[in-house]
């Protein structure tokens, strides 16, 4: 069984070693690429395997597929992995994106000197280090793991993204790399006091959550800091986010993708894996400083969204929102809220990817990134315009979406402990809605408008009123021959969604239609994990099994 988990681990990384090799020769590349595709349907079906001997029921260990040999023994540090239902369902997020990033990217004009199966490589090594992260039970190795995600991802931004790339690259890498090695103090500190309370130092992640009750409130606060830090940062809460917007703004599409749907995923992830279990004292003394600043997020992401003139940076702002909901159901600590907040991780990758894709799509056709240059998107490309109201809609959570059964767990669950922050939380619903259907109006709807739409040849004069409610000709759709002309040139130049590109959307959006009615397969997964988060952190949790208020 431990072999599974080793291919899902190494697949990827050989892959990337392969299309590395092939990076430097242009008449290789596409062949570079088709093995990059193929390391990640490989991973892809591995996943598929691992899920279905994935193991729910009662008495079940907690990390299954377990793997631990020796690796630095004079430190106590050992190659240790499993898979609970947590790491699982990320792991298995990043084996459905990855795929689809690399089948958008494949018709990606890159800058010049770089080619497709370099940034292939990259991503793999991006996905490869990814497992490891979420699959890691040594602690050691999960720091080591956590800083060398970041190598792949540096390069990612600074080799293929936009003109600002090298500042947000390392920007990037800065924010986080200082996280890190704050983390390390307390990852130190661990070793020191296993060393004093068990004799013997370890970085075993069951031994020091066993641990975890003789520590000292003090201590364990001192700790918690170490690694909230580095996973807030990574989150990215406010207000230590302020890495994200340039990041992401400036990574490619394809790029932008992992960042926003996975890589950030490592901060909430890291606070269910190692805050609450390692440090549950100090996690409940300090639940209403995170649970401010979630609810800040919200508000602030969804202010800042909505200010936006950048689509790329706005959906960077959207998901600082989103974080701060996951955030406030991690710490309301009840089971329908952790439940609630790990499929938030799973539902928020999923729609993120699909809106930060149909944005690339917008800017492959209109060279622009820039809201203003865009408008009647949906008179020239109608499916494009669905494609975005599917992704906006998901964003904001409608019902029959995935994001709203995560979002009502996540708010059902925290309002018996937190009634306050859970209201609070609860306007950043109605400003989504407000900042997405804007978006929208502003960019799909209405008089076809601005330069990427209509560009600046003959008829463009007329894009002002064609379409619109004045003129007796536009308003009705029999306007003059010229302009009826005109509207089929631009409609050929702009052009809508390819069958190639349909097909890299297709699996988002039946995600997005699947988990939105039948969530029960991911969350029968989670449950085990959650219920026995909600149990290190010895609270008792605020609502029956029925989801009654006790």
């Amino acid at each position: 069984m431990s072999a599974l988990l080793l291919a899902l681990l190494l697949v990827p990384l050989i892959g990337a070693a392969v299309c590395g090799a092939m990076a430097t020769r242009e008449d290789l590349d596409r062949a570079g690429r088709i093995v990059g595709l193929a390391s990640a349907a490989v991973s892809l079906v591995l996943v598929v395997v691992v899920w279905s001997q994935f193991a729910t029921g009662p008495g079940t260990p907690r990390f299954q597929f377990a793997l631990s040999v020796d690796w630095i023994p004079a430190f106590g540090t050992r190659f240790a992995l499993g898979l609970d239902g947590i790491a699982l369902t990320m792991i298995a997020l990043l084996a459905v994106l990855v795929p689809v990033v690399l089948a958008f990217a494949w018709a990606d004009k890159l800058p010049p000197g770089r080619t497709g199966s370099g940034f292939t490589a990259l991503i793999l090594a991006t996905q490869g280090v990814l497992v490891g992260v979420f699959a890691a039970t040594d602690v050691f190795l999960f720091y080591v793991l956590f800083e060398a995600m970041l190598i792949p991802m540096y390069f990612v931004i600074g080799r293929f993204g936009g003109p600002r790339r090298q500042y947000a690259a390392v920007k990037f890498f800065l924010y986080s790399f200082l996280g890190g090695l704050i983390m390390l103090a307390s990852v130190i500190g661990l070793f020191v006091a296993s060393d004093t309370r068990l004799g013997e130092g370890t970085f075993d992640w069951t031994a020091l959550q066993g641990m975890a009750a003789q520590l000292p409130l003090s201590t364990q606060i001192w700790l918690f800091l170490g690694f909230f830090a580095a996973f807030a940062i990574k989150a990215p809460l406010v207000p230590f986010h302020t890495w994200l917007p340039d990041a992401g703004a400036e990574a490619p599409i394809a790029g932008g993708v992992i960042l926003l749907g996975l890589l950030d995923k490592v901060g909430t992830f890291g606070f269910l894996r190692y805050t609450l279990p390692l440090f549950p004292a100090a996690s409940q003394e300090l639940a209403p400083l995170v649970l401010t600043l979630a609810v800040i997020g919200v508000l602030y992401g969804s202010l800042l969204a909505a200010a936006q003139t950048d689509l790329k940076r706005f959906v960077a702002y959207t998901s600082i929102a989103h974080f701060g909901f996951i955030a406030l159901g991690i710490f309301a600590f009840s089971s329908q809220s952790l439940a609630g907040s790990a499929l938030y991780m799973v539902n928020h990758g999923i729609s993120t990817a699909m809106l930060f894709l149909v944005v690339g799509l917008l800017i492959r056709r209109g060279g622009t990134s820039a809201m203003t240059e865009y408008g009647g998107v949906g008179r020239v490309a109608p499916l494009l315009a669905g494609m975005f109201l599917v992704a906006g809609l998901s964003t904001i959570a409608l019902p029959g979406t995935n994001s709203f059964i995560s979002e009502f767990l996540v708010l059902l669950g925290a309002f018996p402990r937190e009634p306050v922050f859970s209201v609070i939380a609860t306007v950043g619903i109605v400003f989504a809605a407000l900042y997405m259907l804007w978006v929208i109006q502003r960019t799909m709807t209405g008089p076809l408008r601005g330069a990427a739409v209509v560009g600046d040849g003959p008829g463009a004069a007329s894009a002002a009123t064609f379409g619109g409610d004045t003129g007796s000709g536009a308003g009705t759709g029999t306007g003059s021959d010229a302009d009826e002309s005109w509207m089929r040139r631009t409609t050929a130049r702009f052009g809508d969604l390819t069958r190639g590109e349909v097909a890299v959307l297709a699996p988002l959006v039946a995600l997005i239609l699947v988990l939105g009615f039948f969530p029960g397969p991911v969350l029968e997964v989670l449950d085990p994990t959650v219920s026995a988060t909600l149990s290190e952190v010895g609270v008792p949790d605020p609502v029956t099994p029925n989801g009654v208020p006790r």
